[in-house]
């Protein structure tokens, strides 16, 4: 009885936990569908009185919303599979090939991850003027081709592939590209899965950056076009609840149907690293 009554209150607490994390949530979506002025009254209603998808027609018809969808899906699937690419093959490179000067490199790349990102913005967007790429799709992807937290990611997780296979694949004949393609990524499937998911959610939801390189109004991704539209509708509360949903519904989707390479990825590497 005492084991039934602790699980219960256990559950209880989880359950009441997990309701108030996705109240904001269900409420934004809520009032999504609501006639305009109703999410302003006081006190907000919880439902709508009578649900329309009036606010997503005026979003698609009239605010660009395709547009912005369009780019966001471009340039978060470019930005991820580019950084995948880089990001892989140079944990690779760290953790499994002997080059000079390899652990010297790797111990500034991680002393590196100390430096807030905010600081190193200025002097990339001072080289990304340079390099043309000012108000592109390239200066958003450019940025995000690898991360020092990716690299460690990949290296620490790389580490676990035993030598022995990459040596009997080198007495095979087998090429170093070879190897990386049949043997290693194979390998790495669950924390390339998570890799991708953490960049295609940081590109998603990045804010600042697209902010501050992109000023071509077509450019604009989700987040910053919804900034922008809520200056134009300050008061319509329940036109921005359909923005945020359509911001949030497509990686929500990803992640949902990815969970589960997700959560092996982190763990692996909890038991591996």
């Amino acid at each position: 009885m005492k084991r039934l009554r602790a699980s219960a209150l256990v559950n209880g607490l989880l359950a009441a936990g997990a309701l108030v994390t996705l109240f904001p949530l269900l409420w934004m979506v809520s009032a999504s569908l609501m006639s305009p002025g109703e999410a302003s009254a006081t006190p907000p209603p919880v439902l709508p009185a009578r649900p329309s998808f009036d606010n997503y027609r005026e979003l698609f018809a009239h605010g660009g919303m395709w547009r912005y969808l369009a780019n966001s899906v471009f340039l978060a699937s470019a930005a991820t599979l580019a950084s995948l690419i880089f990001n892989v093959a140079a944990g690779y490179a760290f953790a499994k090939l002997r080059f000079a000067g390899r652990e010297r490199i790797f111990r500034a790349l991680l002393g590196a991850l100390v430096i807030p990102g905010q600081v190193a913005m200025v002097p990339l967007f001072l080289e990304l003027k340079a390099l043309g790429l000012v108000n592109s799709y390239g200066g958003v992807i450019v940025p995000a081709l690898a991360s020092i937290f990716g690299i460690f990611l990949v290296r620490q997780y790389a580490r676990s592939i035993p030598d022995e296979l990459l040596e009997a694949a080198r007495i095979d004949g087998a090429s170093e590209w070879r190897i990386f393609a049949s043997v290693v990524l194979p390998a790495l499937r669950p924390i390339v899965v998570t890799l991708g998911v953490f960049t295609l959610l940081a590109t998603w939801n990045d804010f600042m950056w697209p902010l501050i390189v992109l000023s071509d109004k077509d450019l604009y991704t989700l987040p910053v076009a919804l900034a922008a539209l809520s200056r134009e509708h300050v008061q319509d509360n329940e036109l921005m609840m359909a923005g945020s949903v359509v911001t949030i519904v497509p990686v929500l989707l990803v992640f949902l149907s990815l969970q589960r390479y997700y959560l092996e990825g982190l763990l692996a590497g909890s038991v591996k690293g």
